[in-house]
């Protein structure tokens, strides 16, 4: 019987690419999950950086160990290995005769959009000058360890453009899974909007708390993270913080909100589909992957810059729109957990050695000019 390795960069934070190695590991029951750390306190392998004090303040001090972790990894006994990356997974090396497949959420984003990235993270003065100096054999290396995987699954054409670019790789397009039966709409309007995402500057929450408090309308955000304090004494006095919050208060909150603000740029952004799920619109930074997801004017509206100002504009208008909650929840299920499996073991089925039974067919979507069948020359 053949053996499936499923590998992903780290469990450290839980983010969209940990449910998608999740549920990598749930489509094919018996398979192994292997990681360089694995903070989730559940079966898996981890490598020997799982014995060092890694942890979500500071993993980003390792970013040199991490080729070395990977490369550390036995895949000898796999038959299929699926990476899930957006950084250092799709450089384990497979035996003769085995198939790799990258499911890559981004390309190494500190290494080929290190501007951005620095700015993003806010970085000083010293250390964006120092950094690409030690980042520069990390881009030799990622670069290597991208000719690793024989097949690549882009999460969004955003990405699929991107591996193009930097890798000079084909890619096929398959969305992240969205659990639309952890959602359901309820008839209960209550009377604010919604932020759901971890608290980093990059995410640019600031735009909707200032936003929020020039409109004097209500803001509710869930999620925790290292730029809470600074976007605390930002707010108003009608936004509440509500930190970490179990599903079921998430769920509550996502179906009686107005819509959801999104106002930072994802390679994809599961979180506008999961409120669709809810039945609720989203009003979104028009950028990344939300041009992907949202449809303009019938599942949210967009806001071309990212200012306070322009979203301000976006809710004002937002509020003369009718929103069908059928449509906005037929919507999400386009991209539901059951339509990434099947998609998934379609592309495998022609791929891999061995025999996947698959459901009822749904399209494969691909770019423009980029191969379905995406092979390593």
């Amino acid at each position: 019987m053949s053996r499936i390795a499923v590998v992903h960069d780290y469990f450290i934070q839980m983010g969209g690419a940990e449910k998608v190695a999740e549920e990598f590991h749930a489509m094919f029951p018996g398979s192994d999950m292997h990681s360089t750390v694995d903070r989730r306190r559940m079966p898996g392998k981890a490598s020997w950086l799982q014995s060092l004090p890694v942890g979500e303040k500071n993993h980003r001090l390792f970013f040199l160990a991490y080729p070395f972790a990977v490369e550390s990894m036995d895949m000898s006994d796999y038959d299929l290995i699926l990476s899930s990356s957006s950084g250092y997974a799709k450089g384990v090396s497979k035996r003769k005769g085995a198939v790799h497949v990258c499911y890559c959420h981004t390309p190494m984003r500190w290494v080929w959009r290190f501007d951005s990235y620095a700015e993003r993270e806010q970085f000083g003065g010293l250390t964006k000058a120092l950094l690409p100096i030690a980042l520069a054999g990390l881009k030799q290396w990622d670069l290597r360890a991208s000719k690793q995987p024989d097949y690549y699954i882009a999460n969004s054409h955003t990405v699929a453009e991107r591996i193009k670019k930097f890798y000079g790789r084909d890619s096929i397009v398959i969305p992240p899974p969205i659990d639309v039966d952890r959602f359901a709409p309820e008839d209960v309007d209550e009377d604010y909007f919604l932020v759901l995402s971890r608290l980093a500057s990059y995410k640019r929450i600031d735009v909707a708390v200032e936003a929020f408090k020039k409109l004097d309308m209500p803001l509710v955000i869930i999620g925790d993270g290292p730029d809470r304090a600074r976007l605390e004494r930002l707010a108003g006095p009608k936004t509440r913080f509500l930190g970490r919050q179990p599903d079921e208060v998430v769920n509550r909150y996502a179906a009686r909100c107005r819509a959801l603000i999104f106002p930072g740029e994802e390679d994809f952004g599961m979180v506008p589909l999961e409120i669709n799920a809810a039945g609720r619109p989203v009003i979104a930074f028009k950028a990344g992957g939300a041009t992907e997801t949202v449809v303009d004017g019938r599942t949210g509206l967009f806001f071309g810059a990212q200012t306070p100002d322009s979203l301000a504009e976006a809710v004002e208008k937002f509020s003369e729109i009718g929103w069908d909650k059928d449509f906005l929840r037929n919507h999400a299920m386009r991209f539901d957990r059951s339509v990434f499996e099947n998609r998934v073991k379609r592309f495998l089925d022609k791929v891999a050695p061995m025999p996947i039974s698959v459901p009822s067919p749904a399209p494969l979507t691909a770019p423009t000019g980029i191969l379905a069948k995406a092979r390593a020359a």
